[in-house]
């Protein structure tokens, strides 16, 4: 299994709204994203993270540059972060 994980510094007053834009797009993440196993939003005090399961980490990679995560996704988090999201893949082991 691979994980891809993107932690977001997003405010609190953001947060409602960030939450709207993972439930929109996590359906279409697992149905039509090649690899795709999971997707699990994580709410911390400091920030959000978005933890992805993948089959592969070539599918993890894929899907950064895919038009649901670029176009989507990013477009719709853009004016709702702080800073640049922190962007990880990992493998287990």
């Amino acid at each position: 299994m691979v994980y891809l994980q993107i932690t977001l510094k997003i405010a609190a007053a953001n947060r409602t709204a960030a939450a709207g834009i993972y439930q929109k797009y996590k359906a279409p993440f697992l149905n039509t994203i090649a690899g795709a196993k999971s997707k699990e939003l994580l709410v911390r005090d400091e920030d959000v993270q978005v933890l992805h399961g993948f089959d592969s980490q070539e599918n993890a990679n894929a899907y950064l540059q895919s038009e649901l995560f670029t176009a989507d996704v990013v477009g719709g988090l853009a004016p709702l972060l702080d800073a640049a999201p922190d962007v990880r893949i990992y493998q287990t082991a």
